[in-house]
């Protein structure tokens, strides 16, 4: 079994803590939370995601859970107050509240909608949620042109975005300094988008599918599963029963590319919803604006659907289904390559098809809204075709998961617990050829060919236990035991604890521990778009790491408006890791296990501050600073292409009724290492930090304007202001079949200032 003695020093202080807590005295009734219950008045249907805040501090706010269930702290030294509750769908609602009791509230549909009032938003940082948890609503997406989730985290200075190449178009977002593959990507609170699905998966999801997005920073619930070692991403998907009837949106770009989504819901009886997503993308325009020969963006097209159904009983049961399918064509390279007739030139090209499917069923027992039984299911096939020059990378990834959870109380809900089993099945199937001329077989071919066909079957369980006192503390605890067929029995710990240190001071601790299979070739594909050769060592473990952190976050007033200062630390600490290695050796990817005695880390730093000085304008600004460092050859170096310091500012301001919204965004990149070009193979014999290439400093700036009428809404904007280029992106792009050509050191913008614009249409 995989345990370490880091362990003990975890769970202990988590024991110790609870006693403690255990043994306080009753707490005065003047500050206990407030908890209770949001359901539809006619079919008393629980209501998640219903917003509930207090009328006299609007910061003070929370949102119902899958059971419509919600805890909010009271003002201070108030005994009563007036409640605000609203939901999507349905007529917002005052009630005055007393003293201490369970509230059972009802909200009406409405029938018919005017005019919408906006009175007030909850913070984007949850202060009611155990984990350090951002969100970025779907009034945030709208302040960018939000096409697909890679472009969701513009406005978000959590998350980063990076470019993998300047051939493929292929991004993948970075959490605490970690590449995307070590966050926890979740649709619907279900894995999803993993595995061979990597390199591209930011753009399976368009941007007006989502509802909003959650972002969990260090170890989340082990409910969730054992991957997540950075974090979690959380995709909410629009509802069949809250989301508009009609939202219509078209985009369009000066680089000739255009985006069409369709969004149908109706209720088809009382009981049954569904809701049907259609998008559509394409560019067909051939640009270089560098003339360097070669695509600044891959021609693309891009059918995807979803459709959801949602069934409620009115007596606790409810269930969930979902369809997806998804086929997707790209082609990249030189300017002059054509699939169908290459002649020698430099060309990738990729076909993906998609299709996924998920049934979620939960029961709550009738007068018990804290007891639940639950089963979700989801299947996946991934298939897709690859060419990159004289390389071919195909594969195909069959999954199936299931968990059945069950939670409830323990005498009071001031002791909750979660308990279940899951069961992972992971089908690979990869096909990786150099294309050269050899009389043996590469590294990465032999390791393909040994691992062409790969079975992971991982069944585990479960257990979470949720303390919570009625003045200042919540703590969760949880472990999952899984064994993998291949790897044998690991042991997941993990711990969360918030307490109010004041009124408006929330203090958060995260650890635990996660554990991933790697998949050395999708995980690198931006690095195939050069002449490196990869070496991939044939027997590799999986990953397993340790995450430590925490976040201290205090609501103010700042010119009597409600203003949120956050700021964090997190520490991962690699026990294992598959390090990919572009330092060693110039022309090659070394691609194994971390070294004996070695040490891979990532320090995350980040603080954040968010005001609003006057009605209507929002502004937020962040410093993030990033220590991500991995032994290579004996030498510890810094991570490629990661860099050490990052600040971000985005203002926006709304007139009344949301009739004029103006964003304005910059975010601004520190020196980032770079690997030597593969043209200095000859002359390089390792390295060390000294003799490493940097990228320069630059700063990005982005701007949108939206005019909205009744149902109509028009945008613009511009990206990359100041029309901002990385000089040559593609080193060798004059003979990228020789040794010299190197795609994969991209830092900054390739096709420099875009301009686009669109129109939504929604009817409610």
């Amino acid at each position: 079994m995989h345990v370490s003695s880091g362990l003990r020093m975890l769970v202990a202080p988590g024991v110790m803590l609870l006693a403690a807590t255990a043994m306080a005295q009753t707490p005065d009734p003047s500050v206990a939370p407030i908890r209770g219950q949001v359901v539809d008045a006619a079919s008393r249907v629980p209501l998640p995601g219903a917003l509930v805040r207090w009328l006299s501090s609007p910061t003070e706010a929370t949102t119902t859970d899958a059971q419509g269930t919600f805890s909010l702290t009271r003002p201070a030294r108030a005994t009563n107050g007036q409640l605000i509750i609203s939901s999507l769908g349905y007529r917002a609602d005052t009630v005055v509240v007393g003293g201490s009791g369970y509230l059972r509230l009802t909200l009406r549909t409405a029938t018919e909608l005017n005019s919408v009032v906006v009175e007030g938003r909850a913070p984007s940082y949850s202060g009611l949620t155990p984990t350090n948890t951002q969100v970025i609503t779907s009034r945030d997406l709208t302040k960018s042109a939000c096409c697909n989730l890679a472009e969701s985290f513009e406005t978000n200075a959590s998350v980063e975005v990076s470019t993998t190449d300047a051939v493929s178009g292929a991004k993948q977002i970075q959490l605490l300094g970690l590449d995307g593959a070590y966050s926890l990507l979740t649709v619907d609170n279900l894995p999803a988008l993993r595995g061979l699905a990597t390199p591209y998966r930011l753009g399976y999801l368009a941007g007006p599918w989502i509802e909003s997005i959650d972002i969990i920073k260090g170890m989340g619930s082990v409910v969730n599963g054992y991957e997540s070692i950075s974090g979690q991403v959380n995709v909410r998907l629009k509802e069949p029963d809250t989301a508009e009837r009609l939202l219509f949106n078209i985009y369009g770009n000066n680089l000739g590319k255009f985006d069409v989504n369709l969004n149908l819901a109706t209720p088809l009886t009382k009981k049954l919803s569904t809701t049907l997503l259609l998008h559509t993308d394409h560019l067909g325009r051939r640009v270089d604006r560098n003339d360097d020969g070669f695509l600044d963006l891959p021609l693309a097209t891009q059918y995807n659907l979803f459709n959801k159904w949602k069934y409620k009983s009115g007596t606790g049961l409810v269930t969930e289904v979902g369809l997806g399918a998804l086929r997707e064509t790209r082609q990249g390279g030189q300017v002059a390559y054509r699939q169908d007739t290459p002649g020698g030139y430099y060309g990738t090209t990729q076909t993906t098809n998609r299709y996924t499917g998920y049934a979620k069923t939960s029961y709550t027992w009738p007068g018990r809204p804290y007891q639940s039984l639950g089963l979700l299911m989801s299947g996946t096939s991934h298939q897709f075709d690859s060419r990159y020059g004289l390389r071919t990378y195909d594969g195909t990834q069959r999954t199936g998961f299931a968990t059945l959870l069950f939670q409830s109380i323990v005498s009071t809900t001031a002791h909750t617990y979660r308990a279940g089993l899951s069961y992972l099945h992971d089908n690979y199937r990869e096909v990786y050829q150099t294309g050269f001329i050899s009389p043996t077989e590469t590294p990465a071919e032999r390791y393909a060919r040994e691992h062409r066909n790969r079975l992971e079957q991982v069944p585990g369980a479960f257990a979470e236990y949720t303390y919570q006192n009625a003045r200042n503390l919540t703590v969760v605890t949880g472990v999952r035991l899984d064994r993998h067929n291949l790897y044998g029995w690991y042991l997941t710990p993990r711990l969360n604890v918030k307490y109010d240190a004041a009124k408006n001071t929330v203090l958060r601790l995260a650890a635990g521990r996660g554990f991933r299979t790697a998949n050395p070739i999708a995980e690198n594909a931006g690095m195939l778009v050069s002449s490196r050769e990869f070496v991939i060592s044939p027997a590799l473990r999986p990953e397993t790491a340790w995450n430590l952190g925490g976040s201290f976050t205090q609501y103010f007033t700042f010119f009597s408006r409600p203003a949120t200062f956050v700021t964090d630390y997190y520490h991962t600490e690699f026990q294992n890791q598959v390090v990919a290695d572009p330092y060693t050796a110039a022309d090659q990817l070394l691609i194994a296990n971390l070294e004996p005695g070695g040490r891979s880390f990532s320090r995350s730093f980040q603080t954040e501050v968010q005001v609003e000085p006057v009605k209507g304008l929002h502004a937020k600004a962040a410093y993030k600073y990033l220590d991500v460092r991995t032994t290579y050859a004996g030498e510890l170096l810094p991570k490629v292409l990661t860099p050490k310091h990052r600040v971000f500012f985005n203002v926006g301001y709304a007139t009344a009724f949301d009739k004029w919204r103006a964003d304005f965004t910059v975010q601004g990149f520190g020196r980032r290492p770079l690997a030597h070009s593969p043209a200095s193979a000859g002359h390089q014999h390792g390295v060390t930090e000294g003799m490493l290439p940097y990228a320069p400093r630059y700063a990005l700036l982005n701007t949108q304007l939206t005019r909205a009428f009744k149902r109509w809404e028009v945008y613009a904007g511009v990206e990359n202001l100041t029309n901002y280029r990385q000089p040559t992106p593609i080193s060798g792009a004059y003979a990228p079949f020789g040794p010299d050509f190197d795609a994969a050191m991209i830092w900054g913008p390739v096709y420099g200032r875009l301009v686009y614009s669109g129109l939504r249409f929604t009817l409610d």
